[in-house]
C-alpha cells in the first residue's frame, strides 16, 4: 500500500446523480478514492500528495470539448485531460534521488457525461453506479498514461479497469 495523500475534487453532480438514482445515500467519494488508490498502486506511484478533478458535462459541453480537443465532432461519455504524457509520468515515480523527487502531483481532469453514462448504463445493463464508476476508472487510466488506441494496448487497460472495479465489487 503506498502512502499517497488524495486530493479529489469531484463535482457536487456527480454526488446528486447517484443519490437521485439510487434514492439513498452512497459514498461515491469513497469509491473514487479506493479506485484511485488501487491504480497508484498498481502503477508504484508512491509520491506524497495526488491531486486530480472530475466533474460533469452536459451534452453540448462534452460535444464542444470533444471537438475542440480531439477534432471528433461528436458527444463522448468521457474525457481525460492529464497533465503528464506516459513518458513524463514514469520519469517523476521512477526518480530516484529523494532530493529530485517531486512530492505533489496532479494528475489532471476527468470529464464525465452523466447523460451518455445513464444511455450507456441502460444499454450495457451495468446499472448507473457501475458504469458511472467505470468511467472513473476509464478516466484515471488515461490521467496515468494508458491509452487504447492499438488492441494489445485496449486488453492492458480493459483488463486493468475490470480488476479495479472487481476489488471494488462493483463487477458486470
Amino acid at each position: 500500500m503506498n502512502n499517497n495523500n488524495l486530493f479529489i475534487d469531484l463535482d457536487d453532480k456527480l454526488i446528486k446523480f447517484i443519490k437521485n438514482e439510487y434514492n439513498k445515500d452512497i459514498d461515491i467519494y469513497s469509491y473514487v478514492e479506493k479506485i484511485v488508490s488501487e491504480l497508484l498502486n498498481e502503477q508504484n506511484i508512491n509520491n506524497k500528495d495526488i491531486f486530480l478533478s472530475i466533474c460533469s458535462a452536459t451534452k453540448d459541453e462534452i460535444k464542444e470539448l470533444n471537438n475542440k480537443y480531439r477534432n471528433i465532432n461528436n458527444e463522448t461519455d468521457v474525457l481525460s485531460f492529464p497533465i503528464f504524457s506516459a513518458d513524463e509520468l514514469d520519469l517523476i515515480i521512477n526518480e530516484k534521488d529523494d532530493s529530485k523527487k517531486i512530492k505533489e502531483i496532479n494528475l489532471g481532469d476527468i470529464i464525465i457525461c452523466l447523460d451518455v453514462v445513464k444511455v450507456q448504463a441502460v444499454s450495457y445493463e451495468t446499472g448507473y453506479l457501475r458504469e458511472l464508476l467505470y468511467m472513473i476508472t476509464h478516466g484515471v487510466c488515461h490521467l496515468l498514461g494508458f491509452d487504447h488506441i492499438d488492441p494489445e494496448d485496449k486488453k492492458v487497460m480493459r483488463e486493468k479497469e475490470e480488476k479495479v472495479l472487481s476489488k471494488l465489487g462493483v463487477e458486470k
